[in-house]
């Protein structure tokens, strides 16, 4: 009789469905129905698909949801005047559109109060800076990007967060592999792990970089240190989790050098893990779209939320 598999496989919408019930409890607070509005400007079929589904899951579950699209070369004004519509509570956008340099300045004009994806400047500075509320009175958390954030909710649901720890350490004496060094995905997630205490190497094509908060996490916010000559063959065997997002149907990860009941998540939409990382890994989630939509949808309750965190405070603050 063959040995059972040890490696537990977890799917996303699993973990997605316990988010949504979070939603549901914060859409209950705030009595009323918010507007997404989300612009597809491209003919890219995975936007489409993208779009699509996430239209339906914002139905689903309580959203209004309207895609409006538009050519390119017209987005820019559709989009602001989104930003000045009261009526809509959240802004997406459908990327890849131009080009990364264009399309980053496109994340700034949607405005930083409608961000649901959390790109814009602000949340971005605030991310990578360990700032975690937008007031001084701790109230309003800032806004995290998508998939980051979807990572990490994941991290939570497999138990690799410590809840004994304080809030914001929970990921000491954790070492994690981060194999894409993305503006959108990559880099921000290894920021946002780095700073909840975990020792992260960030690989990019060339090169290898460490993350961390320094020897006891003495530092209130990430530092990054260059790794020269180091590659997989260094940082995967010493690594408790491996999450890796390479937009390529030729790589995977080299299972032989996985450390022994690794946690192995896959972000692309392309399989980084070929089908042998089940008898190495002791956990593997092969995707996590489904969590990265309900991140989104938790997003948008939680500016909606700050808004009226917001307005209440003005009503209570005296007149001049």
């Amino acid at each position: 009789m063959a040995d059972a598999p040890t490696c537990k496989v977890i799917l996303a919408a699993g973990i997605a469905k316990k988010l949504l019930a979070e939603v549901q409890e914060g859409l209950e607070t705030l009595n009323r129905q918010p507007l997404l509005v989300g612009f597809l400007a491209s003919s890219d079929p995975a936007s489409r698909v993208y779009a699509d589904f996430t239209g339906k899951t914002a139905r689903e579950n309580g959203f209004q949801y309207e895609l409006r699209e538009v050519n390119r070369e017209d987005l820019e004004d559709a989009i602001l005047h989104a930003n000045a519509d009261s009526k809509v509570d959240g802004i997406m956008v459908y990327y890849p559109i131009f080009g990364a340099r264009q399309d980053q300045y496109l994340q700034q004009v949607v405005d930083v109060n409608k961000d649901v994806e959390g790109l814009t400047h602000k949340y971005v500075s605030n991310m990578y800076r360990n700032v975690r509320f937008l007031d001084d009175a701790q109230q309003c958390k800032s806004i995290l990007p998508c998939t980051p954030l979807a990572v990490v909710k994941i991290l939570e649901h497999l138990q690799i967060y410590n809840p004994i720890l304080p809030y914001g350490n929970r990921l000491h004496g954790r070492t994690i592999t981060v194999i894409n060094r993305s503006e959108v995905v990559g880099r921000p997630l290894a920021a946002l792990l780095a700073n909840d205490g975990a020792r992260v190497y960030s690989k990019d094509v060339d090169d290898v970089q460490l993350y961390h908060r320094g020897e006891g996490l003495r530092k209130r916010k990430h530092e990054v240190e260059d790794k020269p000559g180091w590659g997989l063959e260094e940082i995967l065997p010493l690594s408790d989790v491996v999450i890796s997002g390479v937009p390529g149907d030729k790589f995977k990860v080299p299972v032989h050098l996985l450390r022994e009941g690794a946690v192995c998540i896959n972000f692309s939409s392309e399989k980084n893990f070929s089908p042998e990382v089940k008898q190495k890994a002791s956990i593997y989630v092969p995707a996590i779209g489904k969590c990265t939509i309900a991140v989104l949808l938790r997003n948008l309750v939680r500016m909606c939320q700050n808004k009226e965190i917001e307005a209440k405070a003005k009503e209570a603050a005296p007149a001049n």
